[in-house]
């Protein structure tokens, strides 16, 4: 009974070890978020009135741009995915690479070849252990993202959506990310970032009330487009990329709220095992000493005889 005593009690000090790590995760997660939050915040207006310019200077003209212009028969489309470095996020980066898992195989059954870059550990290690090729990755930020990351992440992009398809160029821009709705809430997109959607622009536009400001362009509005392109998808990234940073947090503060309720319900049943286990040995003890004694005595009577 002593040994099994010992072994409960072990076990509830590595549990509440474990519960105290949690419990810390948690809290340094939930300061996180909010943080996450004000940056969301702060980067949707610039890219709101970024959008707006676009939307403006291609509807008041007819330049020809990877910016605005559908290809009739896309070919080649890119996906951009974003995952976290770190685990302990419960389902954050599984439901993320099974959203571009989806859409994937939407694009395939449209006859188009798909080029994926990864944002984030566990997506690179995802593809790695499948042996799938990625064409470019970038890992080391994803719970604090700077804009910087942004435009390192664009480059190759913008390049490959510049190119013509036959020297490895792409038709289609899209990103995969885990949308951040509020604090139980986060869901995995794909988005489509080029060609951008004017009609859907345009139609939110109506929706809000907003009309549309009339722009002279110089020297031209191609060159006006070429100026913006890379602000456009460096905007939507970072963007992307806080978004997620913000789900990342709200899943790991999830995760380890779950773990640590988890260990104290394992702390409770222990403790009534360990409980039970001491109980016992008293009672064993108990009766021995009863036994001893009542040996004792029946010794003791016939030694008078």
């Amino acid at each position: 009974m002593g040994a099994q005593l010992r072994v409960y009690k072990r076990r509830i000090q590595a549990v509440t070890a474990t519960k105290k790590i949690t419990k810390a995760m948690e809290m340094i997660a939930a300061s996180r978020i909010v943080k996450a939050q004000r940056k969301v915040a702060a980067s949707k207006p610039y890219a709101t009135e970024l959008t707006r310019a676009v939307t403006a200077v291609a509807t008041g003209s007819n330049a020809k741009h990877p910016l605005t212009t559908e290809v009739d028969a896309p070919t080649r489309a890119a996906v951009l995915l974003v995952t976290s470095d770190r685990g302990l996020a419960g389902g954050y980066s599984s439901n993320a690479i099974k959203a571009a898992e989806r859409l994937r195989e939407r694009l395939a059954s449209e006859g188009k070849e798909v080029d994926t870059y990864i944002v984030g550990r566990k997506g690179v290690a995802y593809y790695g252990f499948r042996e799938r090729k990625v064409e470019d990755s970038w890992t080391g930020f994803t719970d604090n993202p700077a804009y910087s990351d942004a435009k390192s992440i664009a480059a190759p992009l913008i390049e490959a959506i510049q190119k013509e398809t036959a020297e490895g160029g792409v038709d289609e821009l899209h990103i995969v990310f885990t949308e951040f709705v509020s604090m139980m809430t986060q869901n995995a997109v794909g988005d489509r970032m080029l060609p951008l959607s004017l009609d859907e622009v345009a139609e939110e536009s109506t929706r809000k009330g907003e009309i549309l400001p009339l722009f002279d362009f110089e020297p031209s509005a191609e060159d006006v487009l070429d100026a913006l392109l890379p602000r456009y998808v460096e905007s939507r990234i970072y963007n992307a990329l806080l978004q997620a940073a913000a789900s990342e947090h709200a899943a790991r503060r999830r995760a380890m709220k779950s773990a640590t309720d988890n260990a104290g319900d394992l702390i409770k049943s222990l403790s009534r095992l360990a409980n039970a286990a001491r109980q016992a040995e008293i009672t064993q003890e108990i009766s021995e000493i009863v036994g001893g004694a009542s040996a004792l005595a029946d010794a003791t009577a016939g030694s008078d005889k």
